[in-house]
């Protein structure tokens, strides 16, 4: 009898036979890419239905003129459901989910456990539903590249074309959830580094192209932020927009320190499941509480700032509020902006899930709006738009926070409409890159793999040393004598093996040194020595040891400072795990470097 995973397999072997035959691999792509892009579309529908719901259900009867103290409570039983949900039926870590798709494509040949499918779109309904201040995106973009590495693996493709799936999957989430095709692509060039080639271009653009029309059917035409130009840029505004985009900047670098330093202090709480839930519900819920604008992704209160032309239209952010009928919508805006970070921190370090896409678009938001009312309370120079500076500070922080500042623009232009801004969303999202670039090198997905020297780039070499694994080029069939071991005795060992040469190692395991056959031959024959010399006259000592886990870009350092053509590798405690050939290593290299290279 066929297991269900043999039966499986028989019909991906039958399928893709039958695909060889009719259809070419381009024309494949093609057609995979298209229901990636159906498939990320039908999610992303799901996610903010579930989301929608959830919402109305909870806060439907909220008195606008007060403060609600269920606010107290509904954000700590959403994160504690989620913690129940990952832990009890997903029982696999899906935070970070931008992050762990990334860490997929270097570490884990683009391959994503099938849950992911799905597992993402639930917890992090019940997290933002029930208030928890995260955004729905980075859970959809990892949910479309869980199903295109999955269709990928199901049909046995490569290593390389799963990356492309995987980028298929992202686009085709992105451009589904803003109904953004463009941003979609770019998206996925410029935070997933995937390679922009024409093998590449057409099926990540179908993908973002279907899940964009398919939205447009499930929940029509309607943009995600409303937004009507009612003043055109003008030249005038052009250093208006600069130091708005270095406002920006600042501002993503607060954002990425204050996250980092947050997790850090919720990671050590890792072994205090419900001290993380007490902490984390308590800053979130207390926030919430008084600045009601924190709950969930914040998008309605982002279409207040972005529609409001005056004083009464942008004080209704102040609704449900302990602010509400007071005249300080500047210190209300400036609080929740700062407190924004807090909010999302605590919302996924006590347990729940979500991303930082929307955060970043919420604050990026709330700050151009802060910008332009100081800007215009004190006539520093010409009049500049609040709701034009509320849409550049989206894409500025965003492109920031990303270190992407295509992403930035071309997916404020495209939820917005607002294309008649794009020369000041440039001018923004370059100006705020420019900044951030000075403090952090990397974007808030990538930091945490580039110290790691795991982070996929656009360059070549480095990208192909990335994807290589140390683990299979380990060879592990050696044969090892003790230092005590009599030379007679290691002579017979060396008769037996092929290497030239031979780990010395402790009872233990713990790697002493290495016994060279070619320093030893002028020995090796007087047998009047055998049972005079031991091992440990013999050995000399490594010229350098590999860890497990040491990026390849440390390893082939290694390599060519000893100039060693065999080099030993070792676990944390110092144990042999095997040896690693100089020779393996660039062969494996030369073929990356050249799948890399090929269309």
């Amino acid at each position: 009898m066929e297991t269900g995973s043999e039966q499986g397999a028989s019909r991906a072997v039958k399928v893709m036979e039958w695909v060889r035959q009719y259809v070419n691999d381009k024309q494949f792509t093609l057609v995979l890419a298209f229901f990636i892009g159906l498939f990320a579309s039908i999610a992303a529908f799901v996610l903010h239905w579930l989301i929608r719901e959830i919402q109305m259900l909870l806060t439907a009867g909220f008195n606008i003129a007060s403060a609600n103290w269920l606010y107290l409570v509904f954000p700590v039983v959403g994160i504690y459901l989620t913690s129940l949900f990952v832990k009890y039926v997903v029982r696999d870590n899906i935070s970070h989910g931008i992050t762990r798709i990334l860490y997929a494509i270097s570490s884990k040949q683009s391959r994503l456990d099938s849950h992911n499918c799905w597992s993402s779109v639930i917890a992090s309904a019940i997290t933002i539903g029930f208030g928890g201040s995260v955004g729905a995106e980075a859970p959809i973009v990892l949910t479309g590249s869980a199903i295109g590495s999955n269709l990928g693996k199901f049909f046995k493709l490569d290593n390389k074309m799963l990356m492309l799936l995987v980028g298929c999957g992202a686009a085709g989430a992105i451009a589904g959830i803003f109904k953004a095709p463009i941003a979609g692509l770019v998206f996925t060039f410029e935070v997933l580094m995937v390679d922009l080639t024409m093998a590449s271009l057409l099926p990540i653009l179908t993908a973002s192209v279907t899940a964009t029309c398919f939205t447009y059917f499930f929940v029509g035409t309607d943009a995600l932020f409303s937004f009507h130009l009612d003043e055109a840029w003008r030249v005038e505004r052009v250093p208006a927009c600069i130091m708005l985009g270095i406002f920006c900047g600042l501002v993503s670098w607060y954002f990425i320190r204050m996250m980092n330093a947050c997790e850090g202090v919720f990671a050590k709480m890792n072994d205090h499941r419900y001290g993380k839930l007490l902490l984390g519900g308590l800053i979130l819920s207390s926030l919430i509480f008084f600045f009601p604008s924190l709950y969930g992704e914040g998008y309605s209160a982002l279409n207040i700032l972005l529609n409001g032309k005056t004083e009464a239209d942008w004080n209704v952010i102040l609704n449900n509020s302990m602010f509400y009928g007071s005249d300080k919508l500047i210190l209300y805006v400036a609080l929740v902006l700062l407190t924004k970070v807090f909010a999302t921190s605590a919302t996924n370090g006590g347990g729940g899930c979500g991303g930082t896409f929307a955060p970043s678009l919420f604050i990026g938001g709330f700050g151009g709006f802060l910008f332009s009312r100081l800007w215009n309370l004190h006539q520093i120079g010409v009049y500049v738009p609040e709701k034009n500076f509320t849409l550049l500070g989206m894409g500025g922080v965003m492109a920031g926070v990303m270190h992407a500042p295509l992403t930035g623009i071309f997916l404020i232009a495209e939820i917005t409409g607002g294309y008649q801004l794009l020369i000041p969303l440039i001018i923004v999202a370059v100006s705020s890159v420019v900044t951030i670039s000075i403090f952090e090198p990397h974007s808030i997905y990538a930091m945490r793999l580039a110290r790691e020297g795991k982070l996929i780039t656009h360059h070549t070499d480095h990208s192909a040393l990335t994807l290589m694994s140390l683990d299979s080029v380990v060879e592990r069939d050696h044969a090892a004598v003790s230092p005590e071991m009599p030379m007679g005795r290691l002579v017979h060992v060396i008769s037996q093996s092929h290497a030239n040469f031979i780990p010395v190692l402790d009872e233990a395991g713990t790697l002493l040194g290495e016994v060279d056959i070619t320093k030893v031959r002028h020995v090796i024959f007087r047998t009047e020595l055998y049972q005079k010399l031991k091992v440990d006259q013999l050995m000399t000592p490594v010229a350098a040891t590999l860890r497990v886990n040491d990026p390849m870009e440390d390893v082939m350092r290694k390599f060519e400072e000893t100039h060693a053509n065999v080099l030993p590798v070792v676990d944390v405690n110092s144990y042999l795990v095997g040896y690693v050939l100089r020779s393996r290593i660039y062969s494996m290299y030369r073929k990356m470097v050249a799948d890399l290279s090929a269309e």
